[in-house]
């Protein structure tokens, strides 16, 4: 009977309840030792009586084997994999082991973890429980909180129990305390009934409500305990366990240091084990006889972590390397945990362990357990008698904990490696290393400078890795706004003439063009930039990073559709190939897209979906960049606390890592707020601010330009410098519908009416098709707000009709609001009550699935692409159903849904 844990039970339960009604939940339960977090996982499997139960464990000695949690949670359920999606089911056979992987497999993992949790739900709700997780190796809890965070509506319970350092990345969590002093002596009470008197109450005192250390603290005598130590609880508590070992004979305490080794409790290896070693098997019953382990089937289980840790404190170095040598000889067919046997069992430099680590590594990283191949890397490298193999696996630890963002360790791996790598390729390496970790570190002017001097000292033995230094300078520059760093970058670029086989072209061509942009102007930049869109067009697959490339650039030409289309194409192919990582960047790109192509819905959906991604692929630094594109979106909208929160969210990773798009969003975003309330003022103020600072240099101060034009030509201040500026870009753009732009800004500063409205004619005219309805609608209000003024009424409602039209459909309510405003002004009494866009009233991943849908897909197919599971894309799409005003999937092809993801 649990004690004082009433509340933390009914939490369970109302998660036991929801999943017996087809919704899901998970929890992570946090506490020190003992505090009753698997008493908690226990009282759910009891409670989940008529549910299907997935039991997993986190064990200390397999933290570095790729998957080997995932493995001993799926092993006995690996028979449902042929029901998942081909790639997926593939990728997780080939992360446990069982079929080959490929690098790219790593995210079809999680997907594949919430297809076949998904899969057994189908049958009835399933409870999933995740014991010791702070010693979930990083492959493993990575996939698990993958799943966990697509859960919706499976009918699904997963619980995590976890004493700190489980990086549950914003999944549900619970805290547990100690016990009250009333709860702690029932505890007590029951555990010891005949204690009485000082010793009771200093036991309640000195356990702190810790429910395992009133249950073990009665039954031992003379330990630290029971004086006055600083030793800390869980200290205490292993002692207590070591005392417990230390009364058992010495075959049974052996048996129990094969079972804290042997790694997933597999009890016939640790029978053969404890035969190797002469033991018999009566000792292991034994230690079962103790309490101290539990035996079940073929497996053996320690009752609490801190007994493992108690059994292996308490044996010899000599007694370890032993069993660990027979293990490695039991586990041919297991080759990571043979590896990592062998390695445990050397005494010194051992280049056989050392060779197999390094394969191991090298398989790691193949399954994306970049986190695994850092361990096993520098485990190589400490076995390596030679300083070169030494210094290269070190080299290899610290690109592996680079990207994993691991940044002091691979600072101190990167020191390790210094002087033991000869050759110049291997020796480029270090700057680009450091230059990450400095940027990581938030000192992109150190990165820059790193890079720069890297460069210049392998230029002469390897020009190649020395124009990838500067590339990559000049692309940190840009990412900061920092113009005279990217034309630094961009002249060394030019001066190390790079020849063709170095494969540096378009690379090259990017640094070069955005830096003309900054010192010849648009007219010289935009060209180079055009090519570099067309060759993007023609690049084939699995070239996703020179797309991304091609994308932005069409970007910075004001090419929104091709911009559009070459990111999904690579979208598409990355959500095909797993690639999750690469989506986030994509869907900058595509977000920024839909917004320019007046799609703020479709925008919505994108950036959400991708601020979700740049939380389950550990990449913060985009986060800004969406909540930026989300900002401006809720202030096209009007919504101004959205706004100010996301707003603040993208300053606040500006200030983190100093990356400009996402502050140059949000800065747009807050004075685009301003100017649709009719603040001009402070949309001024703001406009110039930004122009003024490192947003000035990004291609989004094009844009907003026009937005400063309007609210300077509201206070009836000039605007002549930003109006050149605009008309520049447009001329070089060669668009009609930045042209029309121009012309509209002209218009908004011209004092003589007839020219004022020859330009505005010239907008509308090229407005026309331009398929801008944003800034179509913005030309069609202000030239109507003209009109009106004027007294022109009848011409002005055609004009803030269609401008009305359009706010509406984008669910643009302050800029609706001022057209209806100008409308009633102009004598129009016959104003529609419609509101915005049906499509807007949809979630973003509702409006993402009925495309899908429509177009289609069946659940499975759906649920592939979205990164959800099949059950959840039902739930969604039965919600969008009334909002669409149909009831069934049929009906949806005949609705105008936009473009289908």
């Amino acid at each position: 009977m649990l004690r004082g844990r009433e509340s933390d039970q009914q939490a369970i339960d109302v998660l036991l309840d929801q999943a017996r009604g087809g919704h899901s939940g998970v929890l992570v339960i946090e506490g020190e030792p003992g505090i009753g977090k698997t008493a908690l996982l226990a009282y759910a499997e009891e409670r989940a009586q008529d549910m299907d139960v997935l039991r997993g464990l986190g064990i200390e000695t397999e933290a570095d084997i790729p998957f080997a949690s995932l493995h001993l949670l799926l092993r006995r359920r690996l028979d449902r994999l042929d029901t998942l999606p081909g790639r997926q089911a593939a990728a997780l056979a080939g992360a446990l082991g069982v079929a080959p992987t490929r690098s790219d497999d790593h995210f079809h993992v999680g997907l594949a973890v919430l297809s076949l949790l998904a899969e057994l739900a189908e049958d009835r709700p399933l409870l999933c429980l995740v014991d010791d997780a702070h010693w979930l190796d990083h492959a493993s809890a990575r996939a698990l909180r993958f799943a966990a965070h697509r859960l919706h509506a499976e009918g699904i319970v997963m619980l995590f129990g976890t004493r700190g350092g489980f990086d549950s990345a914003g999944l549900p969590e619970r805290r547990l305390t100690g016990l009250n002093d009333q709860s702690a002596a029932q505890v007590l009470a029951d555990a010891a009934p005949a204690l009485t008197g000082p010793m009771r109450m200093r036991i309640i005192k000195e356990s702190a409500g810790n429910p395992l250390a009133l249950l073990e603290l009665p039954h031992t005598t003379g330990l630290p305990a029971y004086d006055h130590s600083p030793l800390p609880l869980p200290e205490r508590l292993r002692l207590a366990y070591a005392a417990r070992i230390g009364l058992l004979p010495p075959d049974a305490q052996t048996a129990l240091l094969v079972t804290a080794l042997a790694d997933d409790g597999d009890l016939d290896v640790i029978r053969r084990t404890c035969a190797e070693l002469g033991i018999e098997p009566a000792a292991l019953g034994a230690a079962e006889r103790s309490g101290l382990v539990r035996i079940a089937g073929r497996h053996v289980w320690f009752a609490h972590p801190l007994m493992r840790a108690a059994s292996f404190q308490l044996s010899t170095y000599d007694q370890r390397s032993e069993v660990h040598r027979i293990l490695a000889g039991l586990l041919a067919d297991r080759p990571d945990r043979q590896t990592w046997h062998l390695a445990a069992a050397a005494t010194g430099p051992d280049e056989t362990a050392a060779g197999a680590l390094e394969e191991m590594a090298r398989r790691a990283r193949d399954r994306g357990a970049n986190v695994s191949a850092v361990a096993a890397f520098e485990r190589a490298a400490e076995l390596s008698e030679d300083p070169e193999l030494k210094g290269r696996r070190l080299l290899a630890a610290a690109v592996d904990a680079t990207e994993e963002g691991q940044l002091q360790r691979a600072q101190q791996l990167i020191e390790a490696a210094t002087g033991l790598v000869p050759d110049a390729s291997a020796r480029a390496t270090f700057p680009m290393l450091r230059a990450r970790i400095a940027f990581g570190r938030g000192d992109p002017n150190l990165a820059h400078d790193l890079l720069l001097k890297g460069a210049a000292d392998v230029t002469a033995d390897d020009r190649a890795a020395a124009g990838l230094m500067v590339v990559e300078a000049a692309r940190n520059a840009h990412r900061l706004g920092d113009a005279d760093r990217l034309v630094e970058a961009a002249a060394r670029l030019r001066a190390l003439d790079l020849r063709p086989e170095d494969d540096l072209d378009l690379a090259r061509q990017s640094a070069l063009g955005t830096a003309l942009l900054l010192t010849e102007g648009p007219g010289a930049a935009l060209p180079i930039m055009r090519e570099l869109v067309t060759k993007g067009r023609q690049i084939t697959s699995d070239m996703h990073s020179r797309r991304i490339n091609a994308s932005y650039f069409a970007l910075q030409t004001g090419d929104f559709q091709a911009a559009s289309e070459i990111a999904r194409a690579a979208a598409d192919e990355c959500r095909a190939n797993g690639e999750i990582g690469k989506l986030a960047v994509l869907y900058i790109t595509l977000a920024t897209s839909e917004i320019f192509l007046g799609r703020f819905t479709d925008a919505m959906a994108t950036a959400s979906e991708g601020l979700q991604l740049t939380a389950e692929t550990g990449r913060p630094s985009r986060a800004g960049c969406m909540h930026g594109i989300l900002a401006w979106i809720a202030a096209a909208r009007g919504d101004a606390d959205r706004c100010a929160e996301l707003a603040a969210a993208a300053h606040r990773h500006y200030d983190a890592n100093g990356i400009v798009n996402g502050l140059a969003w949000a800065q747009w975003a807050q004075a685009l707020l301003d100017l649709g309330q009719g603040r001009f003022a402070e949309a001024l103020d703001r406009l110039e601010g930004a122009l003024a600072g490192p947003v000035g240099h990004r291609f989004q101060a094009v844009h907003f330009t026009p937005d400063l034009i309007e609210a300077a030509a509201r206070l009836g201040m000039p605007a002549d410098g930003p109006l050149r500026h605009y008309e520049t870009w447009a001329a070089a753009s060669g668009l009609e519908w930045a042209q029309a732009v121009a012309y509209r800004c002209r218009a908004l500063l011209e004092p003589d009416g007839d020219r004022a409205h020859e330009y505005f004619r010239a907008a509308v005219r090229l407005h026309a098709g331009s398929g801008r309805p944003w800034e179509s609608a913005r030309t069609a209000l202000v030239y109507g707000e003209r009109m009106r003024r004027e007294r022109q009424k009848s011409a002005a409602r055609t004009h803030l009709r269609g401008a009305l039209e359009t706010f509406q459909r984008l669910d643009a309510r302050p800029w609706a609001e001022r057209a209806t405003n100008e409308l009633r002004a102009a004598g129009d009494t016959s104003l529609s009550a419609a509101g915005a866009d049906s499509l807007s009233t949809l979630s973003p991943q509702e409006l993402q699935i009925v495309r899908l849908a429509a177009a289609g897909r069946t659940n499975k197919e759906i649920g592939a692409q979205l990164f959800l599971s099949p059950k959840t894309v039902s739930y969604h799409l039965y919600r969008a159903f009334p909002k669409l005003n149909v009831t069934s999937r049929a009906q949806l092809a005949g609705l105008d849904l936009g473009v289908v993801p």
